[in-house]
């Protein structure tokens, strides 16, 4: 059953997404509206796919303020990065340059708004991604970024990324941190397992916190649903 789930959630979705990046491509010219529209579509579909087909059960613990914050996601999986998009209100997602360079994808993910970062490139990779998220934050859209900086396996807490203490002193935003166990059924993989699973607002971290100090308040916040679950 595990394994049908998989492959039905593959066979739908994959196909599906291609869909919403041609809906976006078509509707690019009446303006940043519609693009929205279609994009929150999508991440709506894939919201649906998670729950009637992969059978997720997702419980959520607070709420997500309106606004321009930083908001720091514990990264798993695929599941939590595409439903930043419903549950961040209209974000613009920091996310690897692999994403938005790809064909067709990566330029609905640009035109949506997000910050492609080469990870590689240093210090004016970083700068770029630091212009763009003011930009955004000056919108009154909150910014998301995973500062861990990849997808890690369920009960892994590496240090957060450096970008994380820049992005957060360039903005001066709080931080609202969100953790999550949603790797105990879906990772890096194929398989995912139904089940229930909790996303956990934290508390808001304010602005102008030394770099230590607020690195260690969101890595704790972040990894707050770790390996001992209900």
């Amino acid at each position: 059953m595990i394994a049908l789930r998989s492959a039905l959630f593959a066979l739908l979705f994959y196909p599906g997404t291609l869909l919403y990046v041609l809906a976006t491509i078509l509707v690019s010219p009446l303006g940043t509206a519609p693009v929205r529209k279609v994009v929150h579509g999508w991440s709506a579909f894939h919201w649906w796919l998670v729950r009637h087909v992969v059978g997720l059960d997702v419980r959520w613990e607070g709420e997500i303020p309106r606004g321009p914050y930083l908001i720091a996601v514990k990264h798993h999986s695929m599941m939590e990065a595409v439903d930043t998009l419903r549950f961040g209100h209209t974000p613009v997602v920091v996310m690897k340059r692999e994403l938005t360079s790809m064909p067709l994808f990566g330029w609905v993910t640009r035109r949506y708004g997000a910050i492609g970062v080469d990870r590689e490139a240093g210090a004016a990779a970083l700068r770029e991604m630091m212009k763009e998220a003011r930009a955004a934050a000056a919108s009154g859209r909150p910014v998301i970024i995973f500062p861990e900086g990849t997808r890690v396996p369920f009960g892994a807490e590496p240090p957060l990324q450096p970008g994380f203490a820049g992005l957060y002193r360039a903005l001066a935003l709080p931080v609202i941190p969100v953790a999550h166990d949603v790797g105990r059924l879906w990772g890096k993989g194929f398989l995912k397992r139904s089940g229930r699973v909790r996303f956990r607002v934290g508390d808001p971290i304010p602005p102008g916190l030394k770099r230590d100090d607020v690195e260690a308040r969101v890595h704790a916040a972040i990894n707050a649903l770790g390996p001992v679950v209900d």
